[in-house]
This record gives structure tokens, C-alpha cells and sequence, in this order.
């Protein structure tokens, strides 16, 4: 018997990749509400109450007001905005770092953030075999494709092709540092410095490492060593070999993946080195990651749909 799923906010670019990834396959039926009733409360509301599954793709407001709806039903949810992220008795939806078997038997799932996914990647695993210092003031240096702005910014960027870089979150304080510092388990919030390019999708995070002068940090080749360990599976994320090319590229054109990749680089004393993360921010970064999640909650095997 198929497993119903609600997509509250379907018509939005993270629902409707996930549609995407859900169409077609037996396992799933979707409750759709056509544009005339899919921002009536008591359709969504109704439709909550219906589902086995539900996906919330709204701003956080609108996703607190959801998960109210849903109070006395049996559905389970996964929220892919921010307002659970880091909130008691919400499941990280970070399978990888939090354990398949908790993301399994979860009942509300906070969706991870685009950036996060990448930096969390990077430095939880370090972090927690001692290969890195919980306590080192760390960076994180972010370019992301414009459609994790949601719809004014991709309108923005599709109207004006005069922008080439938009730097922002610049008073600091945004609203992703609290999930990266609380899951890669820092004693200090990284300073974050994100940024949008004129593409549609994909995502470079990097964390700058001057190991010379971080008590404590491993050699390059540990720190490599060391996250090839903790992805041993491969299924989604994977670490990169040994090497340094001459220059790494995020091309406009880049076709949607739920993959993730890691690099480690470093410099040839020792001395430096720069974890990279690369990612679509609509795969594992937003819808990919969602399903994911689905998946596993469902008793799936968690690659089922995605595309990798």
C-alpha cells in the first residue's frame, strides 16, 4: 500500500523539486490541492490530517502555523525552513551525522540548510574524532546558485543581469550559524560570509584551515584520512582522493544532483589547509536532502529517487 505525502508550499522551488523526485514512484501518493485552495487553512489543515507524510516548503512563520494544524493527527513532518532547526524534540535531518536509525524513527524532522549541509559535512566528523578542536574561532566562506533565495531573489537575479556577486549577511547573526555551530559541535559560532552567484544551482562551502596555529589540528592527511572513514558508505557523500587541481569550477549549466562532495586540500609545507564542500543547494542542500529523510522514515532504502 502507497504512503500519502502533503507538500505544504508545492508550488515553491524546493516543492517542486520534490515533487519532481516523488512523481512517479509507487510507493507514494500526493495530496494535492489545486491554486485555489493550497493557502486555505482548512484545506491544509484537512490535507495534514490526511497524510501519513508531510513536507513543509514555507517561510518559518507559515511552517509553525503548520505544525499547529497538525496537532492530533498521526503525520509525520519534515520541515525544510528554519524554524525547527535547532528546537527540543525536532530530529535533524542530517542522516549522516545524526544516525539513519534516528532520522528513521523520527516523527518531526527539521530539514537541514543549504550552507550548513556542507560545512556540517566538513567539521562535525573532524571535530568529533579529535582531528580538529571544538574551540578554534572557525570560518566558512559560501558561494551558493540564486535559487535558494527563494522566489524575490531568483526574480531579482533573472531580471537584472547586471549582478555578478551578492554578498550578504554581513552584520552577521544569520540564521544558519545556530544549526552549524549546535551539529558540528562547536564551543564558538563561525563567522559566516555567504554569498550568490548569478547561477540557478549549485554551492561551494569552505572552511580556511591555518594549521600551524590551531592547537591540536591533524595533518592533511589526516583530516582526509579521517572524513573518508566517517563517509565509508559512500552512498551520498563522498570524499574526494588526493590531489590538487589547478581550479575547481561552479558552471551555470550544472544539472541537478542530491550528491555531496569533500575536498581537502593543503598546502605543500603543511602548514594550510581548506576543506571544501560541493553541492547542489536544491539537492542535498534543500529537496534531495528532504527525501532523503522520506525515505528513510518510510522504510525505503534513502537513495530511492534521488539522483546521484
Amino acid at each position: 500500500m502507497s504512503l500519502s505525502v502533503f507538500i505544504d508550499g508545492a508550488a515553491g522551488t524546493t516543492g517542486l523539486e520534490i515533487a519532481d523526485r516523488l512523481g512517479g514512484r509507487s510507493e507514494f501518493d500526493l495530496i494535492i490541492l489545486d491554486d485555489t485552495r493550497r493557502k486555505d487553512s482548512s484545506a491544509r489543515k484537512e490535507a495534514l490530517h490526511a497524510a501519513d507524510f508531510a513536507i513543509l516548503c514555507l517561510h518559518d512563520d507559515a511552517a509553525r502555523e503548520a505544525v499547529e494544524m497538525a496537532q492530533g493527527s498521526k503525520v509525520r513532518i519534515i520541515d525544510a525552513s528554519t524554524a525547527h532547526r535547532v528546537t527540543p524534540g525536532w530530529t535533524y535531518g542530517f542522516p549522516e551525522i545524526v544516525g539513519r536509525e534516528a532520522v528513521a524513527g523520527a516523527d518531526r524532522i527539521a530539514n537541514p540548510g543549504c550552507y550548513p549541509t556542507g560545512f556540517i559535512a566538513l567539521v562535525a566528523p573532524l571535530v568529533r574524532a579529535g582531528l580538529l578542536p571544538a574551540d578554534w574561532p572557525y570560518t566558512v566562506n559560501a558561494v551558493s546558485g540564486y535559487s535558494g533565495g527563494g522566489k524575490a531573489l531568483i526574480e531579482r537575479f533573472e531580471e537584472d543581469r547586471d549582478i555578478a556577486f551578492r554578498a550578504y549577511g554581513l552584520g552577521m547573526g544569520h540564521k544558519h550559524v545556530p544549526e552549524m555551530t549546535r551539529y558540528a559541535g562547536l564551543a564558538h559560532a563561525p563567522v559566516f560570509a555567504p554569498s550568490v552567484i548569478p547561477a540557478h544551482r549549485g554551492m561551494w562551502v569552505e572552511v580556511p584551515l591555518p594549521l600551524a596555529a590551531i592547537p591540536g589540528a591533524a595533518s592533511v592527511d589526516a583530516l582526509r584520512e579521517g572524513l573518508a572513514a566517517f563517509y565509508a558508505d559512500g552512498l551520498i557523500v563522498r570524499v574526494a582522493e588526493a590531489g590538487t587541481p589547478a581550479e575547481m569550477l561552479l558552471r551555470a549549466s550544472m544539472a541537478p544532483s542530491d550528491a555531496l562532495t569533500l575536498h581537502v586540500f593543503g598546502s605543500a609545507d603543511g602548514t594550510q589547509a581548506r576543506l571544501v564542500a560541493v553541492l547542489d543547494n536544491l539537492g542535498k542542500g534543500a529537496s534531495g536532502a528532504a527525501v532523503q529523510s522520506l525515505n528513510l522514515m518510510a522504510g525505503l532504502p534513502e537513495t530511492a529517487g534521488l539522483a546521484l
